[in-house]
């Protein structure tokens, strides 16, 4: 082989390990944090604060001896968890609206004539998200719009979650029950993640101790050690996962999502008038009977639980691939 030759080929190697190199490359961290920004229908502009989740391993449960424990919480396991992106927030009356008014069905039964309707279809999208029905009641049951939102059943927060995806291209959803543990935890072994007795509580969240017996304004108290509000307390908050008292003996063990099939779906955190027991971050709460009981219609509506006050949700985000 002649010194020319060497040459060259020396340099279609360089050039081969530099396009390997660019393809290997490491993937942009993703943001520690961002504020997503959307437009309402009436042009004003409203904001939600997500924060990055780090990936980790936690211990989901609470050990058998750990006091106001449920048979439900266990058996404890070690799970894996991804980065993801969560509200720092619980979702307000404020944002819930925007998405109420905007999805159309919110506004079915006041349609005038078959002209009218054709007309509003006409201006739909093909790919519009079919929101709530008309309420029954006052959504806001007389709370701010700075207050957690309110009486949505699972469906409607994961309707909201679809509808917030179309709104931004972000893949937004509810938190697994797992990924929601392991935030109301934020890297805590204590038994109230941000303490281990109930009276350091009352800083964090608002509850029976100091709640007066109604939500209160979102963000209100302290934050956790990830800058998470009132992931106890205030009000309950939907995740994905189906109940069952014996999830935990499912596999897998890295990124559960619960069983893959039920008739309700948990709700985490506690609300403003639990007692702390309720509170801690191992403690499960799932959909009864009486959370629809003052709902008139038959069959009872999918989207609505009438004048129930107490339970809510917030969003979790996915990492787009690039950046993972």
């Amino acid at each position: 082989m002649n010194r020319r030759t060497v040459i060259a080929c020396t340099a279609l190697l360089a050039l081969c390990i530099g396009v390997v190199a660019v393809g290997i490359a490491p993937a942009a961290e993703p943001a520690k944090k961002f504020t997503e920004t959307i437009t309402a229908k009436d042009g004003s502009k409203l904001s939600l604060d997500m924060v990055l989740i780090p990936g980790g391993t936690f211990t989901m449960g609470s050990p058998a001896e750990e006091a106001d424990r449920a048979e439900n919480e266990g058996p404890q396991r070690q799970v894996q968890v991804n980065p993801f992106y969560l509200c720092t927030t619980e979702t307000t009356i404020e944002l819930f609206l925007a998405y109420y008014q905007e999805t159309g069905s919110a506004k079915k039964d006041f349609v005038e004539s078959e002209a009218t309707k054709k007309e509003e279809e006409a201006k739909t999208k093909v790919n519009a998200i079919t929101g709530p029905t008309p309420v029954y009641g006052d959504m806001t049951m007389g709370y701010s719009k700075k207050h957690p939102a309110i009486g949505a059943t699972w469906f409607n927060a994961t309707t909201f979650c679809r509808w917030l995806s179309q709104k931004t291209g972000k893949k937004y959803r509810l938190p697994t029950e797992a990924e929601w543990e392991y935030a109301a935890r934020a890297g805590s072994t204590k038994v109230f993640g941000v303490s281990d007795a109930a009276d350091g509580l009352k800083d964090y969240a608002w509850f029976t101790d100091n709640g007066n017996m109604e939500p209160h304004p979102v963000g209100t108290k302290k934050p956790n050690a990830w800058g998470l509000y009132d992931m106890q307390g205030n009000v309950r908050e939907w995740v994905e996962d189906f109940y069952s008292p014996t999830a935990y003996t499912l596999d897998p063990k890295a990124n559960p999502a619960g069983p893959a099939e039920g008739k309700v779906h948990v709700a985490r955190g506690g609300f403003y008038d639990s007692p702390a027991g309720e509170l801690r971050p191992a403690a499960r709460a799932f959909e009864e009977e009486w959370w629809r009981m003052n709902d008139p219609q038959i069959p009872k509506s999918k989207w609505w639980l009438p004048q129930i006050d107490s339970i809510g949700f917030r969003v979790a985000c996915e990492i787009p691939a690039e950046t993972k």
